[in-house]
């Protein structure tokens, strides 16, 4: 048998200190991973034909099997399940725009799900705001509806991660609504998120829902709030915006960059280091001054990969890195916790959801590649409006126009050939009431012409049919359409007859910069846009395509 040496006191005391001597510190930089996602609008399941830049020919687009929080989940999941450093942000309009599964239950599933995905912090989005301040605040702090109480299996408890919104400000208070930003220590290192509402928001949602609001310049909202991180010793800042841009490359490059993003990160301090966008559902990887700028199209399609090197010492990103995933779904399977949460709202609404409505030929697309600004799903939109409010006694309407940003989506058939409730709420999913309003001829003239002063540039009113005209890219703004060309079942439009004209209650109240539909008279309101569009798909017999012949661009 072999004696162990007995250790005396002093030996014991040094050997127990040598096995607790503090580790060396961590060498080299650190690594944090952020997960990126914009654009979800309660996508809860694959959207239908989702068209995206084809890989092989970025100019052109393919349809892909993407998206849907069940495919999403296990993709965040996968990618940072080796990284002991991550976290999960969102650029907005998460809500708002939602297909029928969200919306039906007030876009409680679409917050529940995301919480359980692990969501940290978000931007709050325009659409955000579609059902007014106090339904996003009751989003975050959770409890039942005061009208429709709770229509969940249970109370809801609200989202469990942040929205953020440095820009929006309660003016009755001088504060902000939501929080500016949140610090998130990885490894003792702060990192400071920030987050922005487009400051354009007042003219992309009903004024009634954000009054008492006041949404401030980006720029200046991320510039003024940088000396006021460094005092809490941050160096590392990322900006969460709802605001983007259009590239022409593929999902990772970013050549030929326009929008409103560029001039906005070309304005922040060169303090900041990364901007996660979005509201365009547009794709990109961008560096603008240095700042890494990215977005990841729309629907949960995708997962932004990014990663953030920095220097343990300055505590400042010393490299960025990011590249766009698509969350295919023959790559990526269905999360199991996802597939029991969407499961059980299905259960509630499959019956209004799978509903049949009528029969569609083939597919009828969101828009197309059409320079004169015609788009096939907004034609059908605006005739199915139309037709619900041309009778004397719904309106008289004469003609009809629908916004573009209303036209959520496009019309894709099912294997019978039919179409649902849900795939009409899936187009027009935001239950606004259709408004007949009286408006001259030469008002009419000028609403057109307003077509070239929005955000957009060019963001063309859908007409109903029989409304046909004409213009010219040469000429100068405020005198685009050729004159004379103007059309109403082929009579000239005249300048001082009134006309009756049908338009979403959105943009009844200058929604989309086009206020000068505010000064519509003899006012009447319709049924909902949904059960117009529903109405018309059900009569008739078999649903084609709008011609694209309504605008016409010369040269």
């Amino acid at each position: 048998m072999r004696l162990l040496p007995v250790l005396t006191a002093p030996l014991l005391i040094a050997a127990l200190l040598a096995g607790c001597a503090t580790p060396p510190p961590p060498s080299g930089p650190l690594k944090v991973q952020v997960l990126a996602i914009n654009d979800l609008h309660g996508n809860l399941l694959p959207p239908k034909g989702l068209r995206l830049p084809d890989p092989a020919e970025p100019s052109k687009t393919v349809v892909m099997e993407v998206g849907g929080v069940e495919a999403l989940a296990t993709a965040v999941k996968q990618l940072r399940k080796d990284q002991p450093n991550h976290i999960f942000v969102a650029a907005g309009d998460l809500i708002g725009g939602t297909p029928l599964l969200s919306a039906l239950f007030r876009d409680e599933p679409t917050i529940e799900s995301l919480s359980t995905m692990g969501l940290h912090v978000s931007a709050v989005g325009n659409h955000e705001f579609d059902l007014g301040r106090d339904e996003l605040l009751r989003r975050q702090k959770g409890g039942c509806h005061p009208v429709d109480g709770c229509k969940g299996p249970q109370p809801f408890k609200g989202a469990q991660f942040q929205y953020l919104s440095a820009s929006t400000i309660d003016t009755a208070t001088g504060k902000t609504l939501l929080p500016a930003y949140l610090i998130r220590r990885f490894e003792g290192i702060p990192v400071a998120f920030i987050g922005l509402t487009l400051a354009g928001t007042p003219g992309l949602v009903m004024p009634t829902g954000i009054q008492g609001l006041r949404f401030d310049d980006e720029a200046q909202t991320v510039n003024r709030l940088v000396p006021e991180l460094r005092a809490q010793g941050v160096e590392s800042i990322v900006v969460l915006i709802h605001e983007g841009g259009y590239t022409t490359g593929n999902v990772d490059e970013c050549p030929g960059l326009t929008g409103q993003i560029e001039a906005i990160v070309k304005k922040f301090d060169r303090a900041v280091d990364l901007v996660v966008t979005g509201h365009t559902h547009w794709a990109y990887n961008c560096m603008i001054n240095g700042m890494r700028v990215t977005s990841g199209h729309k629907f949960g399609s995708m997962v932004t990969d990014i990663t953030l090197t920095i220097d343990r010492q300055t505590r400042d990103v010393i490299d960025s890195q990011a590249r766009n995933i698509l969350t295919r779904l023959d790559q990526f399977a269905k999360d199991p916790e996802q597939t029991a949460l969407v499961a059980g709202y299905l259960d509630r609404a499959q019956p209004l959801i799978e509903r049949r409505v009528g029969r569609l030929e083939q597919e009828i697309r969101q828009t197309v590649n059409d320079p004169a600004g015609n788009w096939p799903m907004g034609l059908l939109l605006a005739d199915a409006h139309w037709a619900a409010t041309r009778a004397p006694e719904a309106g008289g309407a004469e003609m009809a126009f629908t916004n573009k940003e209303g036209v959520r989506a496009g019309l894709t058939p099912r294997a019978d050939g039919s179409v649902t409730y849900g795939d009409l709420f899936t187009v027009q999913p935001f239950s606004n009431e259709l408004i007949t309003m009286t408006l001259s001829g030469r008002e009419i003239l000028e609403i057109l012409e307003s077509q070239w002063r929005s955000r957009l540039g060019f963001d063309p009113l859908q007409p109903s049919a029989g409304f046909t005209y004409q213009w010219d890219p040469k000429a100068p703004v405020g005198a685009k359409v050729v004159p004379g060309s103007v059309r109403l079942n082929g009579q000239p439009l005249q300048m001082e007859r009134d006309y009756r004209v049908t338009v979403n209650s959105f943009v009844a109240a200058g929604g989309d910069g086009f206020s000068l539909f505010v000064r519509g008279r003899n006012r009447q309101t319709g049924m909902l846009d949904v059960q117009a569009l529903e109405r018309y798909v059900a009569s008739q017999q078999v649903l084609r395509a709008p011609a694209l012949d309504r605008i016409q661009r010369l040269n």
